[in-house]
């Protein structure tokens, strides 16, 4: 993992696999974002990152090498947050309007689909594009979870 600081402006280059992931994310947001948020707003940004980040280890480097490239930006505003990756795209290069399907009594729980419902529903400003052979999503979390 490569990283710089520039203000209020973050940027880390990780590998796409699992474990690099989570170191990424433990030195983003004990180091790095250390008392830079308030607590709530660090979790909420920290999971809704972590759901980002290991859809694209699973899903569009499909567990093969890569890298991901993460920029956050903390300001009075909030916190912005940019990903890039040149993995598989979504499909339909397009984000999904993805209902979070509702259990029946006697059901088993699903393995996965709850990562894009959580993404949408703790950001704001979500936007994928495909460009040039990579992703591009964005995502931002309100300053009203900030503290002064």
């Amino acid at each position: 993992m490569s990283s710089n600081a520039i203000g209020g402006r973050t940027r880390i280059v990780i590998a796409s696999d699992p474990l690099a992931v989570r170191q990424a994310l433990c030195a983003l947001f004990d180091r790095l974002m250390a008392g830079r948020m308030a607590e709530d707003a660090r979790d909420t940004a920290q999971i809704v990152l972590a759901e980002a980040l290991n859809n694209i280890v699973e899903h569009a480097y499909a567990q093969t090498p890569g890298e991901i490239e993460v920029t956050v930006d903390v300001s009075p505003g909030g916190l912005t947050c940019w990903i890039m990756d040149a993995g598989l795209p979504l499909p339909d290069s397009a984000l999904q309007d993805t209902l979070l399907v509702q259990p029946q009594p006697g059901d088993d729980l699903p393995e996965g689909g709850f990562g894009w419902h959580l993404i949408r529903t703790l950001s704001d400003d979500l936007d994928y594009r495909r460009e040039g052979g990579r992703n591009f999503l964005t995502f931002r979390i309100s300053a009203q979870q900030y503290s002064n």
